[in-house]
């Protein structure tokens, strides 16, 4: 699990293509990698990723032909920015909101202005996961936990303040750039609830027990 708090800044330093999957080296940047351990997750602009190898520098992660084809991770090149955040541990502050690291959709930049001292992105949302973004919900964007601002159709704007800005990668995103897209757990967990075959209710109450119960 993440918070979708970005820690550092990283970039792709190596692709190494295999049969279908890649082998992808990752500068981490300014990523505090002490407390590293082999197979702890990484997650790279919101895709949990495990680290097979590292150094203080780097880490190694193999990501799979699913995730090159629901995630904008085959897009990636060497030199591509990458939002980075270590998994979160019982004892860190949840200052965004809880994130798996599971991608719902890749969604696109359709415009980019300046809002005073801030910045507004409306993103184009895939149509199977507009109904699980909400006004004021959470949303996390290439693994940034933002709140939605407002909702039209699937198309939804959220604000991004100079600190989010200067530290993410988002500031590199132009017009029809493609994000990775997670909607909040809540809303995939609710809809399960309310869709999902419900067991057949047998009563237990029969004539003789409300003859027994004083019931003629």
């Amino acid at each position: 699990m993440f918070t979708g708090i970005i820690q550092a800044e990283g970039s792709i330093a190596k692709i190494e293509p295999n049969n279908g999957d890649w082998k992808v080296t990752i500068n981490v940047g300014k990523l505090d990698m002490n407390d590293v351990q082999i197979g702890d997750s990484i997650a790279a602009n919101g895709i949990c990723l495990t680290a097979i190898e590292f150094s203080d520098s780097v880490y190694v992660a193999d990501v799979s032909g699913e995730t090159l084809k629901v995630t904008n991770a085959g897009d990636w090149s060497v030199g591509t920015p990458v939002n980075l955040e270590k998994a979160l541990t019982l004892q860190d502050r949840l200052g965004g909101h809880l994130v798996s690291g599971h991608v719902d959709g890749v969604g696109q930049v359709k415009s980019i202005s300046q809002d005073g001292r801030s910045w507004r992105y409306e993103i184009e949302a895939p149509l199977e996961i507009c109904k699980y973004i909400a006004a004021k919900g959470s949303i996390c964007v290439n693994g940034i936990s933002l709140t939605v601002n407002e909702v039209n159709n699937c198309t939804f704007g959220v604000n991004i303040v100079p600190h989010t800005r200067q530290e993410t990668t988002i500031k590199y995103l132009e017009v029809d750039s493609s994000l990775n897209l997670e909607v909040d757990l809540l809303a995939r967990y609710l809809e399960r609830m309310m869709t999902a075959p419900q067991p057949k209710q047998t009563s237990t109450i029969t004539p003789e027990f409300l003859a027994e119960n004083g019931f003629k």
